[in-house]
């Protein structure tokens, strides 16, 4: 089983662990997430680019050539119509042309060099033709006319016109040149917004596809073999240990099959011994009910078979000493005396030895019986030998219990003969209180005899066990030991009191019926009533002794 074991786990460990399926899965998930970012990143930037050069550069740079042009054509008014009136505020635009061309070139050669290698060669031309169309014809024309105050003639205005559109000509050539190239800048940003969109398509699609992939992939690397797993355990669980648990799938998954099946090969071993133990069991619970029933069937010999020769050597022995007492000698007396001692011993013993076999064969079951019941019925079975030694018992209010009515009686018949036959000479005295001890009754029967000393209190409950000599004290040494047993079949426990100095006290608990475990007004009387506790008890008992002395 350990080769098994061994090979196991030298498969396992060639496989993936659980750890690293994950980490694969989450390394590809991150590849793909910067693969998405670069990508996106970069088509972003060039939008953003190509935006940049339409705005700030394409677009800018067409608002100064129509500036330009507007500045020129502004020049070209006035000095047509100062040339035509020769009056000073016709200038008037021609000033504001030339401050506003300036500004646009310089403008213009600020993002100049921006733009194609056409347009810087154009707006060359077109700052030449300006300044010959200055130079040879509206400076001319605005001397001339300030100095003669006359308009110019035809001619003139025919001539500086030509140049002009000359002039215009290029001008629209340097705006045809812008105009290009903003439709291949615009071109441009159309195909990055595209290509951005592109991007973003194949990003959600690919991170669509790759979470799908990986949720296969993760479903089918690890948590199918996990369900599986888990399956193939309820089946064990379920009490079905023959079934082998075969995976194949994470080592995580694979280490916890060869766990499971360990655990059912030791669960099946111990199966295997557990149904050995039990038939050991069952040997031993026959061979214990063949020795009960032989136990019975000794008790009905002992009670019938045994019983009769006793009884007639019992009877012809008393026979012989009534007939014969006197007519022999002084020893034949004497042992027939012991005979009939012995058999009336032998008798007292057979009958004992029946009562304590057969405590707790009653298939009856413990029912709620008043212990005050049982303690009268004890007293008026011992009424004779009370009355012979002046006994005196007092008692409280007794509660229910939960026993049975004849074995009770018998246990407080035994406290009771025992505190009679015990009592050193003087008027027994036996107080018997009850007291509650949840779940458990717990009864107090103290008397002032003769005491026992506490190295004795566990050997005093063993059977046929005795403290005095049997001509001191008759009896079997079996009362206690009785008592004991019938107190543990009642399920409670009996014990000597050691701290007790006055006498001897037994404590025994009964249990208590659930309908008393609460505090009961019934049960519960005042002082005045006779209702003794332990203390009380113990006072009377020390009054009793000092008046005694």
């Amino acid at each position: 089983m350990t080769d098994v074991f061994a090979r196991r786990r030298e498969n396992s460990s060639r496989r993936w662990p659980l750890s690293r399926i994950v980490g694969v899965a989450l390394l590809v998930l991150l590849l793909f997430s910067v693969a998405a970012v670069v990508g996106g990143g970069l088509a972003l930037l060039t939008l953003h680019d190509n935006r940049e050069r339409v705005v700030t550069t394409i677009d800018p740079a067409a608002l100064q050539v129509q500036r330009l042009d507007t500045a020129l054509v502004n020049q070209e008014t006035g000095v047509r119509g100062y040339a035509l009136s020769a009056q000073k505020d016709f200038l008037s635009p021609y000033n504001d042309g030339l401050a506003m061309e300036k500004s646009s070139l310089a403008a213009l050669r600020a993002v100049i060099g921006q733009l194609p290698a056409s347009a810087a060669t154009d707006l060359r031309s077109v700052t030449t033709q300006a300044r010959f169309w200055r130079t040879h014809y509206a400076q001319p024309t605005i001397s001339r006319v300030s100095q003669t105050k006359k308009p110019a003639t035809g001619a003139a205005t025919v001539a500086g016109k030509a140049d002009f559109d000359a002039l215009r000509a290029k001008i629209a050539m340097l705006q045809g040149d812008v105009a290009g190239a903003r439709a291949h800048a615009v071109a441009a940003l159309n195909d990055s917004a595209t290509v951005l969109d592109a991007v973003f398509i194949a990003v959600a699609a690919g991170l669509a596809a790759t979470v799908v992939l990986l949720a296969i992939g993760l479903r089918a690397a690890a948590i199918r073999p996990l369900h599986r797993l888990a399956a193939e355990a309820r089946l064990v669980a379920d009490g079905n240990f023959d079934r082998r648990v075969a995976l194949v799938g994470p080592r995580e998954v694979t280490d916890l099959a060869a766990d499971v099946n360990t655990m059912r090969e030791r669960i099946l071993q111990a199966l295997a011994e557990s149904q050995h133990a039990n038939a050991l069991l069952q040997e031993h619970t026959e061979e214990l009910e063949r020795s009960n029933s032989e136990l019975e069937q000794f008790a009905y010999i002992a009670s019938h078979d045994l019983q009769e020769p006793l009884r007639k050597v019992a009877s012809f022995t008393q026979l012989l000493q009534r007939r014969y007492a006197g007519q022999l000698d002084a020893r034949a007396d004497q042992y027939i005396e012991f005979a009939v001692d012995g058999a009336k011993r032998m008798q007292a013993l057979i009958n004992d030895l029946l009562q304590y076999s057969r405590v707790g064969r009653s298939a009856r079951e413990p029912s709620l019986v008043s212990s005050e019941a049982a303690l009268a019925q004890a007293r008026a079975n011992l009424t004779t030998a009370m009355e012979e030694t002046g006994a005196t018992v007092e008692s409280g209010h007794l509660p229910l219990v939960l026993a049975e009515l004849t074995l009770l009686t018998a246990v407080f018949q035994n406290l009771l003969g025992n505190a009679l036959k015990f009592s050193g000479g003087k008027p027994p005295r036996i107080v018997v209180t009850c007291t509650k001890d949840e779940p458990f009754w717990r009864f107090s029967f103290a008397d002032n005899g003769i005491g026992i000393e506490p190295e004795y209190a566990d050997r005093i409950f063993v059977i046929f066990q005795r403290l005095h000599e049997r001509s001191a004290y008759p009896g079997t040494g079996i009362g206690l030991a009785m008592t004991k047993k019938i107190i543990e079949y009642f399920g409670g426990k009996i014990w000597l009191d050691t701290t007790y100095t006055e006498g001897s006290r037994f404590l025994f608990t009964v249990p208590m019926p659930a309908e008393t475990m609460e505090p009961d007004a019934a049960d519960i009387k005042p002082e005045s009533s006779g209702t003794l506790t332990d203390e009380a008890a113990d006072a009377l008992l020390r009054e009793d002794e000092e008046a005694d002395d």
